[in-house]
């Protein structure tokens, strides 16, 4: 497989092997995690299910919620799975590990944001079962390809900026926990999760701009929904904005992981542990 490729690309596709194969083993092995990653959200979601079904709201509006409870578990990963990750590993004394190795830093990276997606993407059966299944809640006939590609963008724009975030807490130090937790629940309501997005107004348009998930979810509510879902823009437009997130948050990813290379080479104390 590896023939005429050249060394280092195949040295950094096996990195990418490995740290995926690491993400996805391990997190059959801790059971808290299954619950908080899966049973938790799904339990938010039937709540607001079950409100809007008390107020006698469309029932497209059950379909929001869920569907946004279904992208949390991705926003959840990506806080603590990604962008606390490397200061994780410098408590543990492993970060000097990942400068050392001979691949690349964005390939360590990518294998986690890979194994990442898979093992939430088992998580989220949780979710779709007790949404569909459960509850009852339905969506319109759609275009399967259309929804595969916009929810594919929306994932690479999230890890991509995951990336990023891993790079930022390391540099923020001990105030990477409280930073994770800072960001959860205003993500959660400015991408508006169990709610049309277009209802937060010019506030909803500028968080849109800024974070993936809201635009991600509103494109995957109007190809699940049409025009109940209550867009923000139209779809096309929304896939081409994630498509400019995605490089956006590569380049920016990586100039952060080059600038922590240089640090840690110049100061020799960024794997130190509570640094």
């Amino acid at each position: 497989m590896s023939r005429g490729l050249p060394a280092s690309l195949v040295l950094d596709l096996r990195a990418i092997r490995a740290r995926a194969f690491v993400r996805i083993v391990g997190s059959v092995r801790e059971p808290a995690w299954i619950v908080s990653d899966a049973v938790f959200p799904a339990v938010g979601m039937c709540a607001y299910v079950l409100l809007y079904r008390a107020l006698g709201a469309p029932r497209s509006y059950e379909t929001l919620a869920v569907l946004g409870g279904i992208m949390s578990t991705y926003w959840i990963n990506v806080l603590w799975g990604m962008g606390a990750q490397l200061y994780w590993e410098k408590q543990q004394g492993q970060l000097q590990l990942y400068f050392a190795a001979p691949c690349s830093r964005m390939a360590i990276l990518t294998g986690m944001a890979l194994g990442g997606l898979i093992m939430t993407s088992s998580r989220t059966l949780v979710a779709i079962a007790v949404g569909f299944g459960l509850l009852g809640v339905r969506v319109q006939a759609f275009d399967p390809a259309l929804l595969v590609l916009v929810f594919l963008l929306t994932m690479a724009a999230l890890y991509m900026l995951g990336m990023l975030l891993s790079s930022l807490f390391l540099l923020f130090g001990r105030e990477a926990w409280h930073l994770c937790n800072s960001l959860q629940e205003p993500v959660y309501f400015l991408s508006g999760l169990y709610f049309p997005i277009r209802a937060l107004g010019a506030l909803g348009a500028t968080a849109a701009g800024i974070i993936p998930l809201g635009l991600g979810l509103d494109a995957v509510r109007q190809v699940l929904l049409g025009a109940a879902a209550r867009g923000l823009l139209p779809v096309r437009t929304e896939a081409l904005i994630l498509g400019a997130f995605i490089v956006v948050f590569f380049v920016l990813a990586r100039m952060a992981l080059t600038y922590l290379e240089g640090l840690s080479k110049r100061e020799g104390r960024l794997t130190q542990r509570w640094q």
